[in-house]
């Protein structure tokens, strides 16, 4: 079902949680401003959360409008399209391609969908990105004094640094780049 792999690769190119994206709408997406706004009710934090597009994440988005037809969600479930995908269905994709890529002798440790959420977080600050510009793509929410006196957005630079970061997966994708270690909650 090539749904299942946009909406994976999507997760780890806007760097959503995973609920964030079962739940989302097509009415969510402005693919003028290339930005998705995940309203508050649906936000860890309870406050409304703009995730703003690459390239390809505005092609994945296409791809996926093909394959929604008339479901107002962006992934819609198997049989029953005017409601979201299964939250587990993501998760079973990822545990089927770990158990085959282990059969098939490569040395991949299992993982789940929230794992993208962590590896995209790590390589991006390796790669020198900005802790608040990548800590805001994730929709953490600062505390303290700091959070009261800093309530930048950084717009403009989450969206160079998305763009930048789904460049990077493009490029491990090809064969371009030295091997993406995966960066799970696990010790290993």
């Amino acid at each position: 079902m090539p749904t299942l792999k946009l909406g994976i690769k999507l997760v780890l190119l806007t760097m959503c949680r995973k609920g964030e994206l079962l739940q989302a709408t097509w009415k969510e997406v402005d693919f003028e401003a290339a930005t998705w706004t995940v309203p508050a009710e649906r936000m860890k934090a309870r406050r409304p959360h703009v995730v703003y597009l690459s390239q390809q994440a505005l092609d994945l988005l296409v791809g996926l409008k093909t394959c929604a037809g008339s479901s107002p969600y962006l992934l819609p479930g198997r049989y029953e399209t005017d409601k979201p995908m299964s939250d587990a269905t993501l998760n079973r994709v990822i545990t089927a391609v770990v158990e085959k890529a282990q059969k098939e002798g490569l040395d991949l440790p299992h993982f789940c969908v929230h794992d993208l959420r962590r590896t995209a977080s790590t390589l991006l600050h390796e790669a020198g990105f900005n802790t608040d510009w990548i800590e805001k793509c994730l929709a953490h929410e600062q505390r303290g004094v700091r959070a009261v006196y800093n309530k930048a957005e950084y717009a403009a630079q989450r969206r160079e640094m998305l763009q930048n970061w789904a460049d990077m997966v493009d490029e491990w994708v090809a064969g371009g780049a030295k091997s993406v270690p995966l960066r799970t909650g696990r010790s290993t």
